[in-house]
């Protein structure tokens, strides 16, 4: 009987710091990072980063008038972002692949491209689950078989060109030196992904010097 209490504190001893690790467990899960809001955060960044690098002369080309564009909070972009991310699609390869629409009609591009209105820009981006400009005009190109480069310079500068007398709804329009493209719908307007902060949108053509290229005949 005398080796009783020895026993008891012995086996206190072993469980007292057991209690003491477990229940310090969560406290050191909750520091560490979740690994989806860590990509998030970082895509977030880099995101602002690619907006705050537009060229001077871009920049200076642009009137003050062409928008009305207000700052836009990094959280209003990551609600925007939750909201559109499972609002993507079939990829421009698998459009290419399988086009929706094999007979090239620029009146039913048309009405693809108007699907569109509302989708955020997103630099890079070429789903409906966010575009830039020349992922969007590339995008709805795809679904007629047609495809462009990722690239609004590359747009602008590929194709046949076409006096504005002769362009028709539906052609590339190209602007600011070849930094920004739209697809024309007529009378001086456009569709396009005009930049972050903004949504796809029917707009006019704010940069007079303008050209058109048809891709597609």
């Amino acid at each position: 009987m005398s080796g009783s209490p020895i026993r008891s504190l012995a086996v206190i001893t072993l469980v007292v710091p057991a209690i003491v690790a477990t229940v310090a467990l969560p406290a050191y899960a909750d520091q560490t990072v979740d690994p989806v809001d860590s990509s998030f955060a970082a895509v977030e960044l880099q995101r602002e980063r690619d907006a705050q690098s537009v060229p001077v002369a871009a920049a200076e080309a642009v009137p003050e008038q062409r928008d009305g564009y207000d700052v836009t909070s990094a959280a209003e972009l990551r609600r925007a972002a939750q909201r559109t991310s499972v609002a993507s699609g079939p990829s421009i390869r698998a459009f290419l692949a399988n086009p929706p629409y094999p007979s090239f009609d620029l009146n039913q591009l048309v009405q693809v491209a108007l699907q569109y209105q509302g989708v955020p820009y997103v630099y890079g981006g070429s789903t409906p689950a966010g575009f830039d400009c020349s992922g969007l005009t590339a995008y709805v190109y795809a679904q007629f078989g047609v495809a462009l480069p990722h690239s609004s310079r590359a747009q602008g500068s590929g194709g046949i060109p076409i006096s504005p007398a002769d362009a028709l709804p539906g052609d590339i329009v190209a602007m600011d030196n070849g930094g920004h493209v739209g697809i024309y719908l007529g009378g001086n307007t456009m569709i396009d992904a005009p930049y972050p902060g903004k949504t796809v949108q029917v707009r006019t053509i704010y940069n007079p010097n303008h050209w058109f290229v048809r891709y597609g005949a």
